[in-house]
C-alpha cells in the first residue's frame, strides 16, 4: 500500500488546534466567542442565510456561513475526488471484488448507530425531539480514524488499506444523506439543471473536446494549449455556477462542487486513497487537489474553530445517543456486516487480515468529529439539541483509547 501523504496529519493537526481554541474561547467568554461565528461580513448579498424581515427575504454572508457553506465545498470536493478516483478508474480501490468486503462493513457502520441512536432516543422519551439527528453518528473521520489506526495496527497492517477504503465509503454515503435527508430551505430541483449543464459544458468543451481533436496525434496540441492557457478556469466559473444551483436548489452548497470533480480530466491511475505518490501526478484533477492542499488545512483549523465552541455545560442527552451510537453501533455494526460478507458470502478479508481486527476497525472508525460535527450542524438549528449532539461528536474521540485496548485485546500484531 502507498503511503498515506502529510495532508492527513496537518489536517488533523490544525483541526485539532482549532477545536481547542473553540472550546476554550466559548467556556470563558461564550458572548464574544458567538458574536465572532456569526459575525456579518456582508448584508443584502446575493449568497448566505436567509432572514426573514418585513416580509421580505434577505441574505446575511456571516462568517459561519462563508467557512461551513463555501469553503468547506473545498474540504468535500477533495474527499469527491478520492471517492471518484477509486470508483471509475480500472485499478480504482473501490472496484471489484476485493472492495465488496470493506463496502458492506460499511453499510453496517452506518446502520449500526443508526439503530442504537434511535432505539436510546425511544426508550428516553425523546424520539421526537432529536430523531432528526440519526446521520450524525454514522460518519467516520478520515484522518482520525487513520492515525489511530496506525497506532493499533501499525502501517503495513491490511487493516489500515481496509480502514481507509471503509472511512472513504461512509464518507461518500455521508455526502448522499446530507444531500437527500438534510435540505437547507425548500427543495427546488430545477436549480440542478444549473449544475448538470455546468458540469456537461466543461467537460465537452474542455475535457473531451480537445482529446477527441488529438486523436492520433501524439504532440495533443488542443488538449496542451487547455491545459497550458486555461488550466483551473472553467472548472472554477463551473464550480462556482454548480455551488449557487445547489444552494438555490436547497441542498447543502458545501456539496456543490461534487458534480465538477467528474469532469475534470485525471489520471488512468490511482494509487490509493489519500496516496502521498499521488503527488508525482501531473493531471488536472491531481493539480488542483495539490494546489487546495494548504488552503484546505487552513479552512478546517476554522471550521473546528467555528463549530466546535460548546459549552460544558451543554452535555446532554443527545450528547449520549451521538456517543454510544459511535461507540457501540460503529463497531458491532461493522464486525457484524463484515464478518457476514467475509464469511456467509465468502467475499474473504484482505490476506493479513482476521475476523477479530473487523472489531478492531469497527473501534478506530467510531471516531466522527469532522463529518458528525458537520452533519450536527445541519441536522439541528442552533440551541442546546445542537450544542449537546456536537459535545457527542467530540466525546467520540474516546474511541481512540477504545481502539487500542480492542487491539491488545484481540492480541493485533503490528506491521511496520
Amino acid at each position: 500500500m502507498y503511503r498515506v501523504w502529510s495532508y492527513i496529519s496537518a489536517y488533523s493537526l490544525l483541526l485539532i488546534a482549532g477545536t481547542a481554541v473553540a472550546l476554550i474561547w466559548a467556556n470563558l467568554n461564550p458572548e464574544s466567542y458567538h458574536a465572532f461565528v456569526h459575525y456579518v461580513l456582508i448584508d443584502d448579498f446575493l449568497i448566505g442565510e436567509p432572514s426573514f424581515e418585513g416580509g421580505s427575504i434577505r441574505r446575511t454572508l456571516t462568517v459561519h456561513f462563508l467557512v461551513n457553506d463555501v469553503l468547506m465545498a473545498l474540504f468535500f470536493a477533495i474527499a469527491a475526488k478520492e471517492v471518484w478516483e477509486a470508483l471509475i478508474l480500472e485499478e480504482g480501490s473501490l472496484r471489484g471484488r476485493r472492495a465488496l468486503t470493506p463496502l458492506i462493513a460499511t453499510a453496517g457502520g452506518m446502520i449500526g448507530p443508526v439503530i442504537v441512536y434511535l432505539t436510546l432516543a425511544a426508550t428516553l422519551g425523546m424520539f421526537a425531539e432529536v430523531s432528526r439527528g440519526w446521520a450524525i453518528p454514522t460518519a467516520t473521520d478520515i484522518a482520525f480514524s487513520y492515525l489511530v489506526g496506525r497506532m493499533v495496527f501499525g502501517a503495513g497492517h491490511p487493516a489500515i488499506r481496509f480502514l481507509l477504503l471503509l472511512a472513504i465509503a461512509d464518507d461518500a454515503a455521508g455526502l448522499v444523506v446530507l444531500a437527500i435527508f438534510y435540505p437547507t430551505g425548500d427543495l427546488a430541483p430545477a436549480w440542478l439543471l444549473l449544475s448538470l449543464t455546468a458540469a456537461v459544458v466543461v467537460f465537452v468543451l474542455f475535457n473531451w473536446l480537445p482529446r477527441y481533436l488529438d486523436r492520433g496525434n501524439q504532440l495533443r496540441p488542443n488538449s496542451s494549449w487547455v491545459r497550458q492557457k486555461l488550466s483551473f478556469f472553467p472548472y472554477l466559473v463551473a464550480g462556482c455556477l454548480s455551488w449557487f444551483s445547489f444552494q438555490e436548489a436547497g441542498i447543502h452548497p458545501a456539496l456543490g462542487l461534487l458534480p465538477i470533480i467528474p469532469a475534470i480530466p485525471h489520471a488512468d491511475r490511482a494509487f490509493g486513497v489519500f496516496a502521498e505518490a499521488e503527488q508525482y501526478l501531473t493531471d488536472l484533477l491531481n493539480r488542483m487537489e495539490h494546489f487546495l492542499k494548504r488552503p484546505v488545512e487552513i479552512i478546517l483549523f476554522f471550521f473546528g474553530l467555528l463549530n466546535a465552541g460548546v459549552e460544558f455545560n451543554a452535555i446532554g442527552t443527545p450528547t449520549w445517543l451521538v456517543f454510544f451510537g459511535l461507540m457501540i453501533g460503529k463497531p458491532v455494526g461493522i464486525f457484524l456486516f463484515g464478518w457476514f460478507a467475509a464469511r456467509v458470502l465468502r467475499l474473504g478479508l484482505s490476506e493479513g487480515m482476521r475476523t477479530a481486527d473487523l472489531f478492531v476497525v469497527g473501534c478506530v472508525a467510531a471516531i466522527g468529529f469532522t463529518v458528525a460535527l458537520f452533519v450536527a450542524s445541519v441536522a439541528f438549528p442552533g440551541g442546546p439539541i445542537q450544542d449537546a449532539a456536537k459535545m457527542g461528536a467530540l466525546f467520540s474521540f474516546a474511541a481512540a483509547f477504545t481502539s487500542l485496548a480492542a487491539g491488545r485485546l484481540m492480541k493485533v500484531q503490528k506491521v511496520a
